[in-house]
């Protein structure tokens, strides 16, 4: 799932930010509202995280301005914990309220609450042929054997099963899983790659993970 996050404080939105993509989830980050207002507009995504006080428009106006042409869930996350500051965010639209400070397990289980009550959002579990990935406990399965995956080898597996059947470039898995520019000189995909095959592949008559040569990888079940 894609989360955007929308908070002008350096040290905050990075720590939002890092524990979200330890967490499983493809994780962008605004630092300004007129940044956070386009980002959220231009992509698609499963919850935006926005901060009340912003440089440039306020989290009400990134709000209000959304509203007018998506109905993406948002969070507020915000010092001000006045009632008034409460009730303006519900009726601007936002789905929910989190006052700081908060503990990162507390937002965490506020995210996928929100994320379960979404109609468009992804399925709890996947499967792509005799493989199960539970994306809520990050639990994979092939054979009825489970599969221990790092965290970013989760983030690996869960973008291609969600893409399966597409040919992802090794620029793209880059920026989704690593949040990275993709240099020619760096073989971090194709290393993470090989040992995600290693787990989900080498041991089994049937390959899901498959090279495209040229282009990057596809996951997908081939007779």
């Amino acid at each position: 799932m894609r989360l955007l996050i929308v908070e002008d404080e350096p040290k905050a939105g990075d720590y939002l930010r890092k524990g979200l993509m330890e967490s499983g989830f493809v994780t962008d980050l605004a630092r300004t509202g007129p940044d956070g207002l386009n980002l959220a507009i231009e992509q698609n995504y499963d919850l935006i995280l926005l901060d009340v006080m912003l440089p440039g428009i306020d989290g009400w106006e990134v709000l209000r301005q959304l509203r007018e042409k998506k109905e993406t869930p948002v969070l507020f996350l915000t010092s001000r914990d006045e009632v008034s500051d409460r009730v303006k965010g519900l009726e601007l639209g936002a789905d929910d309220y989190l006052i700081k400070p908060f503990a990162f397990m507390e937002l965490l289980a506020r995210v996928r609450t929100l994320l379960r009550r979404s109609p468009l959002r992804e399925a709890d579990t996947m499967s792509v042929g005799e493989l199960e990935i539970d994306v809520l406990k990050r639990r994979v399965i092939r054979q009825g054997e489970r599969i221990e995956l790092t965290a970013k080898e989760f983030a690996l597996l869960h973008l291609l099963v969600r893409r399966k059947g597409e040919v992802l470039s090794r620029s793209l898995i880059a920026s989704q899983v690593w949040d990275m520019n993709f240099d020619s000189d760096t073989n971090v995909v194709d290393v993470a790659m090989r040992r995600l095959r290693a787990k989900v592949d080498d041991r089994f008559d049937k390959k899901l993970v498959h090279t495209v040569r040229g282009m990057g990888y596809v996951f997908e079940e081939r007779d």
